[in-house]
Order: structure tokens, then sequence, then C-alpha cells
């Protein structure tokens, strides 16, 4: 008792330290000029692994983001009177918490490009729930892509290596569903950013988010011998770092995560899941990121996203967000919003968005969310379900860029070429990546139709009698206006065009209507129809006044 007291008290303790420091200090990115590039060997700083894979997939060895900071411009630093907290080769940039004083002094250092303030909260898009429902969610989230087909074709992940940035790993060990990777030692490592001197680190937790990356881990490679399957990747390896404090009243860090990211290139890691993410809740109200922000380029995790996708040869899978409802925000957060970040959003059991799940910004010239599956949890836990599904596609073919696989996933889902704000492309299904990788000339799988309708309704006709349709109503090509689920009566349904519907997608069985609504729609004709009315009657109060 006396040790669980001493414990929490020293926690209690910390919270307090941070706080009163934090109100004198803040945290900032400190970003350099230049590097020195001279003398530089990629082997010193890549794994074995990380080099095989790069030439494998064609990614240059040597890379400017690769090379070390300047020593000298952080003994320069050092001299000054700062700490440097963490240091980022991709950004050229380190942190440090600064006063207003000392930030002065900085922006003076000839070779000090920016500081940019770093202390917005970091949050965990989904906490895990354990209830009665949890092995049906599981079990339906694989049933939606088809799992059994992975499973007869023989992949599993297997050779392929995962790293997973998460708040925390406490009770893997203890989770029966992931204990053939600790029997057989799949579990390469673990790095615990926010408290390195941590020893034990499935055990024992520290806040009550801990327990969060067990759950993600389960969704990617969890199985029960001789029972369910959890996620695809049942055989695969695994790197796992814990970038998050996870209790609310914490600022979380960013530059925890880059370290991450970084950490798991180097070491040969072929894809990285994350769930955590920047929306709301910032320590500072006055530097609270807005929607109109998440355009896949403002954050520095979003340009780090970009760094591991782009150079790296890396396939990063991002949780969407769970702002759906959200109405002072909806739109997905960051990295969800790097334009080469594979984004995840979360449907119901019908395939229709689930409520929660956050959409795509309007402003961006791409898609967001770029596929989605079922989750009642969060995003935090379809995004997992996604990368396992990634790593049968690397085992498949190993050669296979990130770039390669993130199109096949896409091309593989539900709704494409149709794609949409709610759930991007849509649910990826086993049976039709499979055939792209036997076909990979097939230019689309679904039995696709373009219809053109005049009128402000539109009768679909099914084989089916009794078929049930998802429908997307758009104002454009992607951005939705309304999503329904109805039912055919005697293998008809009639779709009523709702106001400023330009575009409709309708999804059933393995087919993809898309109707092209023409005209005004009957508000609008409406509208034009009171309007000549008005100026009808104008013009004949005119005429019998110029009489």
């Amino acid at each position: 008792m006396f040790k669980l007291f001493t414990f929490w008290l020293c926690i209690l303790s910390c919270q307090l330290f941070c706080t009163l420091s934090y109100g004198q200090e803040q945290k900032y990115w400190i970003f350099f000029t230049d590097k020195e590039t001279q003398h530089y060997d990629y082997q010193q700083h890549l794994s074995e692994e990380a080099i095989e894979r790069r030439t494998e997939q064609g990614v240059a060895l040597v890379q400017y983001t690769d090379i070390p900071l300047n020593a000298n411009y952080l003994q320069t630093l050092q001299k000054n009177g700062l700490v440097v907290l963490q240091q980022s080769k991709w950004l050229n940039a380190v942190t440090s918490l600064l006063t207003k004083e000392q930030i002065s002094q900085v922006q003076q250092l000839p070779f000090v490009k920016q500081i940019v303030p770093t202390n917005r909260k970091i949050k965990i898009l989904s906490l895990p729930r354990l209830d009665a429902d949890k092995d049906r969610e599981y079990a339906l989230a694989l049933e939606q892509m088809e799992a059994a087909e992975m499973v007869k074709a023989g992949l599993n992940g297997e050779g392929i290596t995962i790293g997973i940035i998460d708040a925390g790993f406490v009770g893997a060990s203890q989770n029966e569903y992931l204990q053939h990777l600790f029997d057989d030692k799949r579990i390469l490592a673990i790095k615990d950013l926010v408290n390195p001197q941590r020893v034990e680190h499935f055990k024992y937790p520290e806040t009550h988010s801990d327990s969060h990356g067990n759950t993600v881990l389960q969704m990617i490679a969890g199985f029960e011998k001789g029972g369910s399957q959890y996620g695809f990747a049942t055989q695969s390896k695994f790197y796992l770092a814990r970038t998050d404090h996870g209790d609310n009243e914490f600022r979380g860090e960013e530059d925890y995560w880059v370290a991450a990211m970084e950490w798991m290139d180097s070491l040969g890691v072929r894809i990285i899941n994350t769930s955590l993410g920047y929306a709301l809740g910032f320590d500072n109200p006055t530097e609270n990121y807005k929607p109109e922000q998440m355009d896949g380029k403002t954050s520095v995790i979003s340009k780090a996203t970009q760094i591991a996708t782009e150079e790296k040869g890396l396939l990063v899978v991002v949780s969407a967000g769970n702002e759906g409802n959200d109405y002072n925000w909806q739109v997905v957060s960051t990295p969800a919003d790097s334009p080469s970040a594979l984004s995840v959003g979360a449907t119901l059991p019908n395939g229709l968005k689930a409520g929660y799940s956050s959409i795509g910004p309007e402003l961006l010239s791409f898609l967001k969310p770029n596929v989605s599956c079922f989750s009642t949890n969060g995003t935090s836990y379809s995004a997992p379900v996604i990368t396992g599904f990634a790593a049968c596609l690397m085992q498949h073919n190993k050669k296979a860029t990130n770039k390669e696989v993130f199109l096949l996933i896409e091309q593989s889902s539900h709704l494409y070429p149709y794609g949409n704000n709610y759930l991007g492309y849509g649910i990826p299904k086993a049976s039709k990546v499979l055939t792209l990788l036997k076909q990979p000339t097939t230019a689309t799988l679904p039995i696709l139709s373009y219809q053109s309708a005049k009128n402000n309704t539109y009768t679909l006709k099914l084989k089916d009698q009794k078929a049930k349709v998802q429908v997307f109503h758009k104002k454009n090509a992607t951005i939705i206006v309304k999503q329904d689920f109805l039912t055919a009566e005697k293998g008809k349904l009639l779709i009523n065009r709702p106001e400023n519907t330009v575009y409709t997608t309708l999804s059933y069985n393995n087919e993809v209507v898309e109707i092209r609504w023409e005209g005004q729609t009957q508000k609008q004709m409406k509208k034009e129809a009171r309007k000549a009315k008005r100026q009808a009657k104008k013009q004949k109060r005119q005429a019998k006044k110029s009489k």
C-alpha cells in the first residue's frame, strides 16, 4: 500500500512540477539553417534491415534528412544555457524549453532559421472499452474486409516489420491474443520517449491511457489459438514506441512522435501505425489549430509524415480522428491531413460513416480520409486493421513500394473510384485486392455504372428484390451532403435528389452506381418559379403605370 501511495505521490509531484515550470517556460522547436554534410556514412546511422529495405524499395541510402545535426550548433545552444530535449535529423531541429528572454537570444544566432511553439496537446483518438461487444467488433471489421480470403491465400504479414506509435502498451504481455508475439520474440524492441527510465513496459500503468497500444496491437496481429482472429498481420514483427503522456491535463509531445518515426525508420520498419493526432483541447487556447489548418502542410508532424513517406519509403497509416460529431471541428486531425498518409475513417456495420468519424476538409485538393472500416470505439481501432491488411500485401510482394501498396488498398475498396470525404474509397476488400495482385492491369473491379438523371428522382432496378443499398449524396465529386441506407422493394429503389446534390453514389453487393443529376433541384425550380411570378407582377404594374 505504501509503495502504491509513493508511486502516485511521485506522479502528482511530477504533474505539479510540470504545471509550475510550464508557467515560466514553453517548449519550442528550434530549426537550423543547414547541416555539415561531409564525412557522412549512412552505414553508421542505418541498421542492416533498414539498408536492405531501402535497397529493395529503390530508396536512396544517402539522404540529407538522415544526416545528424551540426554538433557545433548543439554546443552553442548548450553554452547559452539551453537544454536540448529532443533532436530531429529529418526536420533539422531540436526542442527546448525557452523563456521569452531566451527566445530573443536564440533568434539572434546565425544558424537558427525559425522558432516554433510546440505546446499543443496530442490526443489519443479513442480509449479502449472492455465490454461484451469487443469480440464482435473485431470479428465484424475483419468480416467486412473478407479476412478469410487472406487466410486462404496464406497471407498473414510474415516477414514484415511494423512500428506502432501510441500512448502505452500495458497489458500486452498478458493479452492471450498477443501471446504468440511474445512466444516467438516478435516484439523486437520498445522505446518509451515519455519516460526513458522506464524498465517494465507491459505491467504497470503510468496513466489511464497506458493500455491503448495494447488494443491497437491486438487489432493488427491478434488471434486466439483455435479461435477467433482479430488482426490480419498475425505473423509480423514489431517495434513499439510510447510518445504520449495519456492524461488530458498534460500537453502531448510532438517531438517524441517525430523521434519515434526516425528511430523506427533507422531500424527498417515497412509500416508505421499511429492512433494519435492533433485536433482539439490544446494547452493554450490562443495557439489552437483551426480546422482550416488541416491542410497537409501546416503541422510539424504532417511535415514529418511527408518525409517518412516521400523520402524514406514508409507506409504511414493514421487514424482520421473522432471529431465528426463536434461541429466546432468535424474534420480530420493531423497528421491524418497529410496527403501521403493513409488516413482511416470508421464505418457502422451497414457501411455508412460512423457519426464520430472525422471527415475530410472541403479545402483539400486530395481525398481524406482514404479508406475506412468498422469500429465502434474510434478510428484508432480501425486504422490498425488497415495496417494489418497492408502488411499482407507487402508480404505478397516484398519489393512493392509504399505508394504501390497505398494505391492497391484504395483500388480494392468498395466505392472505388467514387470516393467521398466521409469514407474515402470505402472498405478495402480482400477478394478485390487479390484479384488486382493477379491481374494488375484490371482497370476497375466493381461493376461500375455512370447514370445521368434529368429529373429529381431516379429509379434503381436490382436483381435482388430486397437489396440493401448505401446512398451517398454529394454536392460535387467528393463532398457529402447526406448519407443513407435504403432497402429496395420488389427489386426497385426510388432515389430522391436532396437539395444541393449534384452526384449520388449507390453501392450494393459488388456494384457501384454514380448518378449525375442534371438541371435544377425541385427547390431551386420552385424558387425560380416564384421569382418569375414576382417579376411578371412587377412588369404588369409597370405596364399599368406607363398607360
